[in-house]
Formats: C-alpha cells, sequence, structure tokens
C-alpha cells in the first residue's frame, strides 16, 4: 500500500501546487501585459467610464445603433447563452419577437435583410460587436432621427469597423459602445 499511496500524494501535492498556484499567478501575469491591464479595458468620455469595450451594453433607443440582444440581460456576473436550440419553440418566438420589433423601428428593411446578430444572442450573451453589415442595416433609421446623411453615417460605420486580426482570424467587426460615442460626437 505504502508503495502506491506516498507517489500518489507526492502527485497530487504537485499538481495542487501546480495547478492551483503557478498556473493561475502565470495567467494573472500574462493579463497584466493586456489593455487594461487584467482590469477589462474601460471606455472613457470625458473622464467618466462610460463601459467596457469588451462587454455588451444595451442600447435600444432608435437614436442609437442596436446592439446585439443578451440571454442574460447584459449582466456580466452571469455569461450565458441561451441553451436553446433552433427547434426549441421558446426561442423560435424570441427570435420572431426580436424581428418583429427590428422590423417596427426599421420601417423599408426586409425580413431577410436581417443580419442573424440582431435578432440572436452571441453564446456569452454578452458580445459588444456587430458586422458592419449589422451596423449599416440600421443607418437609416438613425440618419431619419438624428437629422444626419446616410453617407455620414455610412463612413462613421467604414471608420470603426475593425478587420480580421492579422488580415486572417475572425470576421470584420464593429464596437458598438465605441460606434455610439462616436455617433454622439458628430455635429
Amino acid at each position: 500500500m505504502k508503495t502506491h499511496l506516498v507517489p500518489a500524494l507526492r502527485l497530487t501535492l504537485v499538481m495542487l501546487v501546480l495547478l492551483a498556484v503557478i498556473y493561475p499567478l502565470l495567467v494573472a501575469g500574462i493579463s497584466r501585459l493586456t489593455p487594461g491591464g487584467g482590469q477589462g479595458e474601460t471606455v472613457v468620455v470625458n473622464g467618466k467610464v462610460v463601459g467596457y469595450s469588451r462587454i455588451g451594453q444595451s442600447f435600444t433607443e432608435d437614436r442609437y445603433f442596436n446592439s446585439r440582444p443578451s440571454a442574460v440581460d447584459y449582466n456580466a456576473a452571469g455569461s450565458a447563452g441561451s441553451n436553446k436550440g433552433p427547434s426549441n419553440p421558446d426561442y423560435l418566438k424570441t427570435v420572431q419577437a426580436r424581428i418583429d420589433t427590428f422590423l417596427v423601428h426599421n420601417p423599408g428593411v426586409q425580413k431577410a435583410d436581417i443580419p442573424a446578430e440582431l435578432v440572436t444572442a452571441s453564446g456569452s450573451g454578452l458580445d459588444p460587436d456587430l458586422s458592419p453589415e449589422g451596423a449599416k442595416i440600421q443607418v437609416a433609421r438613425i440618419a431619419k432621427v438624428r437629422g444626419i446623411a446616410v453617407e455620414k453615417l455610412n463612413q462613421l460605420v467604414d471608420s470603426h469597423t475593425e478587420g480580421p486580426l492579422l488580415g486572417l482570424f475572425g470576421p470584420a467587426k464593429v464596437n458598438v459602445l465605441r460606434l455610439n460615442i462616436a455617433l454622439n460626437a458628430l455635429k
């Protein structure tokens, strides 16, 4: 028994130190090298923190670019998806309600033209970004409400579009919080 118990206890202690002490310290050290120093990348306007660049927020007023829906009501402490599949009747009702709401607020848009991200929540429920198409489909509504030329708003979206990482990985995206801050700064 001693021949099996002692090596098992040693291995347990080594793994405990490695996985409960060394690895978390390594990850915390690496996080200090990221924007925000591991505390999240805050967005500051006029000296006031208005949000985090990597956590989605709710924008539902017609004068702003709307965010992607959230399955957790934008609660960063409870990041999660809806866990409902595309054949779930409750999920289908929720998506249809989002489509109907979008069409009411964006007259002239056809159902088939609505990007999926505007009516479905992300896996985390906190996605801060939209595709450029998801932002541009809202331009006509915002132009009408704010009295800004459509071309100017399209240029704003283009100037806030981030390409894929290293030009290869992931889709092009637009951060909704930063875009709405820039929208408020337009004259």
